[in-house]
């Protein structure tokens, strides 16, 4: 790589840190937490006012799970194989399935059942929060249980929701097995257009 495009990589760091930063709805002083990483040298990080180094974008790419060359938009090799790194986040397993950077970014999400002797019914709402970006999910396995806004639904396998994440929204175990779903994240205004093919006749 020459020395011009080396530069070009390491200043779309700073850029590329803080929209995955957003995506993930984690603040400046979660991320110091979870890396060790101090506050100030995240933002500078962020901004470009400090250089990127392995040191650094190694706990980054650990706190993420994602590759350290997707970290920082390294050239592809031609291969369109994704390797997921999954990591776990509120108990839940997230396998990304895409590279994570540039439009939507996709997981399989696999939320544990509860304790056993715990009835699905008699455990607290979910936590519900909110942040820019559209999502759309589909249930593989299992019984989810979403929180959205004033409505609680249970979703079971097959079926598919989709909704602005500005909408207050929380995920929950309804059943007794572990829920497995697939869920597609967006930037705000990106939507996923699910079409049904036309009935015959």
């Amino acid at each position: 790589m020459a020395d011009d495009e080396l530069l070009d990589v390491l200043t779309a760091v700073g850029p590329r840190l803080r929209a995955l930063r957003e995506r993930r709805s984690v603040t400046l002083a979660q991320l110091s937490e979870r890396t060790g990483i101090s506050l100030s040298t995240l933002s500078r990080l962020e901004s470009g006012g400090r250089k990127p180094t392995l040191e650094l974008l190694l706990p980054l790419a650990k706190a993420y799970g994602v590759q350290l060359d997707e970290l920082v938009g390294a050239p592809a090799t031609g291969d369109p194989r994704v390797h997921p790194r999954p990591f776990t986040r509120h108990g839940s397993t997230f396998i990304p399935l895409t590279r994570d950077f540039g439009g939507l970014s996709a997981y399989k999400q696999i939320m544990p059942a509860p304790q056993e002797g715990t009835v699905p019914e008699e455990l607290p709402r979910p936590e519900q929060r909110t942040h820019e970006g559209y999502e759309w999910l589909y249930v593989l396995s299992g019984r989810l249980r979403l929180a959205l806004g004033e409505h609680d639904l249970v979703l079971t396998a097959g079926e598919a929701a989709e909704f602005d994440t500005r909408t207050p929204h929380g995920f929950g175990n309804a059943g007794t097995q572990p829920v497995e779903f697939l869920s597609l994240f967006g930037p705000q205004g990106e939507r996923v257009h699910v079409r049904a093919r036309p009935k015959s006749g």
